[in-house]
């Protein structure tokens, strides 16, 4: 295996500088899906595409064997404007990798990509697949969304993300409310009119105070914050009829969405809208073989606050990965080339301990 996994772990870190010299901006990874499709052809290996999606599976596939899904995205958002570097430069300086994406999540992305590989050819009881997506930083709808109903049934899957390689077990659920708080509108120097900012401010007051009493021993309590305030009027001497604002909702597994909705409408005035009600928590079982598996290997488990594709998938799901979350999205961001090569062989450990669990 010494000898593959040098291969393997070299062709990872050859792909990630392609990808890094690649733009590959949220709805524009055209080029890096190209790039991912070669990749595997190159390798005699059939690819699906969808959008800019790219599916690949095991030689032997089987629909009667449960298949484990590997996932990451290839999307990225847009370079931070404190960059002193090139973010499209793969430069390696004393083992970091740097590059826009290279760390969230071109590592993980790259990692998956070579277990895939070292499975390709394996007849084992499970089916391995993987899957490149789109949309992710966005969570927009063309990623793993789109390919979903395009996959067979799965039976777990891995959701690459920098954790250093840990287990994020549960992740909190992400909804953005709108409301608008109604008044009347009145000239200022005569005292008219019905001020809805006031009464947008007492209903902020609410959402800054209130705590919810069910509190995750994963993810903590759950949490809103508001980030945005507008009125319609730019006049000064114009008292507003009507007050906007945005309320950002870090919600744990211990609510629903609709639970969440009608605590915060018995308790303001405002209309509540919410935008979308995708993004959701999401748990996998401590039990699950692929938690169990981590365990056996070292690996700790947490509960993540940050949302991913794991929200979107309707099956049990681990968010795993080389590189640190706190590097996500930051100037100069950079992976330890070694976290990768690490991160490749602890992934091959934990799918042969499930397959052979």
């Amino acid at each position: 295996m010494n000898d593959q996994l040098t291969i393997l772990q070299t062709a990872a870190v050859a792909l990630l500088k392609q990808l890094i010299a690649t733009p590959s901006f949220s709805k524009e990874e055209d080029k890096t899906a190209f790039l991912l499709e070669t990749f595997f052809t190159s390798r005699q290996i059939p690819v699906q595409r969808i959008g800019h999606n790219i599916i690949v599976r095991n030689k032997h596939y089987d629909p009667g064997k449960p298949t484990l899904l590997l996932n990451s995205h290839h999307d990225t958002v847009k370079p931070n404007p404190q960059y002193t570097k090139d973010p499209f430069s793969p430069d390696v300086e004393e083992g970091k990798l740097f590059g826009l994406g290279s760390n969230d999540a071109g590592g993980c992305l790259v990692s998956l990509a070579a277990t895939f590989l070292y499975f390709y050819e394996h007849n084992g009881p499970y089916n391995v697949i993987f899957a490149a997506t789109a949309e992710e930083e966005i969570s927009g709808t063309g990623g793993i969304e789109l390919i979903i109903n395009d996959l067979p049934p799965i039976a777990a899957a891995i959701v690459g993300e920098p954790t250093q390689m840990q287990m994020a077990v549960a992740e909190r659920g992400l909804m953005v409310i709108d409301c608008v708080s109604h008044g009347k509108a009145g000239h200022a120097a005569r005292n008219e009119g019905e001020n809805a900012l006031y009464k947008a401010l007492k209903d902020i007051e609410w959402f800054r105070s209130y705590q919810f009493d069910r509190v995750s021993d994963l993810l903590g309590p759950s949490r809103m914050n508001v980030t945005v305030i507008e009125t319609e009027n730019k006049a000064h001497n114009v008292v507003p009829a009507v007050c906007r604002f945005v309320v950002d909702t870090r919600i744990n597994e211990c609510y629903t969405f609709e639970e969440v909705l009608e605590i915060i409408r018995a308790h303001v005035d405002s209309e509540v809208l919410p935008r979308s009600t995708r993004l959701r928590s999401t748990s996998i079982a401590l039990d699950h073989p692929l938690v169990k598996a981590g365990i056996k290997l070292g690996r700790s488990y947490y509960g993540s606050p940050t949302t991913s594709d794991k929200a979107l998938m309707p099956f049990p799901s681990l968010k795993m990965g080389p590189g640190d979350s706190a590097r996500s999205h930051t100037a100069d961001e950079y992976i330890y080339v070694k976290e990768i090569e690490e991160g490749i062989a602890l992934y091959i450990q934990l799918i042969n301990e499930v397959q052979n669990g």
